[in-house]
């Protein structure tokens, strides 16, 4: 169940794992990109955190400062797609005051729709995506007993292990495919690393 105490006191463990993991996803992103997706999360982070002594007591509230946030942050165009999801996030969760594992399974195919309209990636495409999916259908499955950083995490590093030997199919990555098979999204590896964060 994940309602506005839990995600607030998430929150600066979040801010925490993101900038810890940022050299880690400069090196992966440099492989394929512009090795700025570890530089631009940092900065996100970084304006989360200075965020947090003003952070609204509600869902929708949260997600929203948090958007704001993020969405200072220049850089990498996974920068654009947090803000997106926050944003997103904040919209669906308008008047709901927690969210269980159908819930939180139903906000996360909201955020793969819109992210795929917004960036021009489908699911398949070897792309942050995919594994916002795999939690989804993790969490649609699981018992509301299970803790969900748990399952989540489990679904991102089995979506990185079914991806990683085939290629990139969209944004800079794409014009280095065959290069990408046995590599992980760097996106991707975002993803795990705020998820494990939480």
């Amino acid at each position: 169940m994940l309602d506005a105490a839990t995600l607030l006191a998430a929150l600066p463990r979040w801010c925490a794992g993101v900038r810890a993991a940022a050299p880690e996803l400069n090196e992966l992103d440099g492989r394929l990109g512009d090795a700025d997706l570890g530089a631009t999360l940092d900065k996100c982070a970084t304006l989360v955190e200075q965020a947090l002594p003003e952070m609204p007591d509600t869902l929708e509230g949260i997600f929203n400062r948090c958007a704001q946030a993020s969405a200072k942050a220049s850089g990498s165009s996974f920068g654009t797609l947090l803000t997106v999801a926050l944003m997103t996030s904040a919209k669906r969760c308008a008047g709901v005051t927690s969210l269980d594992h159908p819930q939180l399974a139903a906000l996360l195919v909201e955020v793969v729709t819109t992210l795929s309209a917004r960036g021009g990636a489908n699911l398949g495409d070897k792309t942050v995506l995919d594994g916002l999916h795999a939690i989804h259908t993790a969490l649609a499955a699981s018992p509301e007993g299970a803790e969900a950083r748990r399952v989540a995490s489990d679904a991102v590093r089995t979506a990185l292990d079914a991806f990683r030997d085939k290629p990139n199919r969209i944004g800079r990555a794409r014009m280095f495919a065959d290069k990408t098979i046995g590599m992980d999204d760097p996106g991707m590896v975002a993803l795990l690393r705020m998820v494990d964060a939480l």
